[in-house]
């Protein structure tokens, strides 16, 4: 974070999407204020509060990718959920606190994977040391005389073990190995067909069930993952995660809501307006400031970024409850996308779908290659497709091109070696029709 400026955000932002240079500041300068933040004397450190973020533009236009990229950039544990799924099931909903309790979920498998990362050298080691000690049991030796010459051989015979293990000349041998894993005391559960039911409540009471051993016959290859899983669980902490991944979420963790045009009420005060307000006001104390109960433990979401985002076709911002309008001071509007950027969208970003559709082939030794005009062509048409049915952005580029590929990809296994150079007139030879047939094209969607 020291050497990630405002400036180098955008730019680490560029490499994925194009345009929206308004959003892409307005992000990165509440990123930059966390680093900031962190830097303040403690009494003024709690006081300052995220400056929360609406944007504001049509669907397909970059609103979840920027925020998306962006918790990568920070590390930073990330969550996103659609503000209409609180709303589904009537006036109920969905419990809005389970977002943050989803949040913390992933900011702990997050940090566990990092500790499992730091100490992955040494449970390797510790797994291989154990299956070299299935595959030549230690000999008791009773004579002192021979005890040192007979650990000198023991010593020569594990290090040639050791060569054939690594180099891949035991993996066909079985071997025994006994494996602790935690069960549910009752096994009624799996029965009766609730396995999900079974997996909730080991995760809830994780360490608090009892170990019992297991044996098993299986490859060594097999073993060695097994045992290295088991020495990895021994080495790390996780209440040291835990009380890691907790810090990390209240300090770092971003919440994206979608859709929240879908909640906003025009103040009729009947029917769905009822459920919409409702929504608003359950999500106001997560958003304002409040403790929310996970099986982790307590976490306040003070210091949470939230960052929304709606089309708002039917409805406008000031449609909000005022008390949300104000927990979301930074306002961004969004540009629809066109020909220029879908053309700039094709190629320029890392992931760009040309690269991505050439490398996806090139496994099947099929080699395709964009002209500049098909670019342009294919850019073209999905501008035209987008104006002529519902207008979803830049995933329209992605039902073109896979309309474009449909036949090659499918041929692709049958002809290795093909060389396939796609231009403009083979792109208006494939996708001619779903231009002047507005059904299709409402099917390619």
């Amino acid at each position: 974070m020291d050497t990630l400026t405002p400036r180098k955000i955008v730019e680490e932002l560029n490499r994925f999407i194009i345009g929206q240079e308004k959003a892409k500041k307005a992000v990165a300068i509440a990123l930059r204020n966390r680093w900031r933040r962190q830097r303040l004397a403690p009494d003024l450190k709690d006081e300052v509060l995220p400056k929360n973020i609406i944007m504001i533009g049509p669907t397909g236009v970059g609103k979840t990718e920027i925020a998306r990229r962006l918790s990568k950039l920070a590390n930073a544990p990330f969550m996103k959920v659609e503000a209409s799924k609180f709303t589904e099931v009537g006036y109920v909903g969905r419990d809005v606190e389970s977002m943050i309790r989803d949040l913390t979920e992933i900011s702990v498998n997050m940090v566990k994977a990092e500790h499992l990362e730091r100490i992955k050298e040494k449970a390797k080691h510790l797994a291989e040391e154990r299956l070299l000690d299935l595959l030549l049991p230690q000999q008791r030796v009773t004579r002192i005389e021979a005890d040192e010459q007979e650990r000198e051989r023991t010593r020569e015979t594990r290090e040639r073990l050791r060569e054939q293990l690594r180099s891949g000349k035991l993996d066909a041998r079985y071997v025994d190995i006994e494996v602790r894993e935690r069960t549910m005391p009752f096994g009624v559960i799996s029965n009766v067909g609730l396995e999900d039911l079974e997996m909730n409540l080991k995760s809830m009471l994780g360490n608090l069930l009892p170990e019992k051993a297991k044996r098993k016959k299986v490859k060594i290859p097999e073993a060695l993952v097994l045992l290295e899983q088991e020495e990895s669980n021994k080495l790390i902490d996780m209440d040291k995660i835990t009380q890691e991944a907790v810090e990390r979420v209240e300090q770092t963790g971003i919440v994206f809501i979608d859709e929240i045009d879908k909640i906003a009420s025009k103040g009729g005060g009947y029917g769905p307006d009822v459920s919409r307000e409702g929504v608003q006001r359950d999500l106001l104390p997560i958003v304002e400031g409040s403790t929310v109960t996970t099986k982790y433990g307590p976490v306040r979401t003070e210091h949470i970024l939230f960052i929304a985002s709606g089309a708002f076709h039917m409805a406008k911002p000031s449609d909000l409850i005022p008390e949300l309008q104000g927990r979301f001071p930074i306002r961004v509007e969004l540009e629809p996308l066109g020909k220029e950027e879908f053309k700039r969208i094709l190629v320029e970003p890392h992931n760009a779908l040309v690269r991505q559709y050439t490398a996806l082939l090139a496994t099947e030794d099929v080699e395709i290659n964009f002209a500049d005009d098909s670019v342009d062509e294919i850019a073209e048409i999905a501008a035209l497709v987008n104006d002529k049915t519902e207008n979803i952005g830049a995933r329209r580029l992605h039902t073109v091109i896979e309309k474009l590929l449909e036949d090659i990809s499918f041929e692709a296994p049958e002809k290795p070696g093909t060389k396939l150079d796609i231009d403009r007139t083979y792109v208006r030879e494939k996708l001619t029709d779903i231009v002047k047939d507005e059904d299709l094209s409402r099917y390619i969607l």
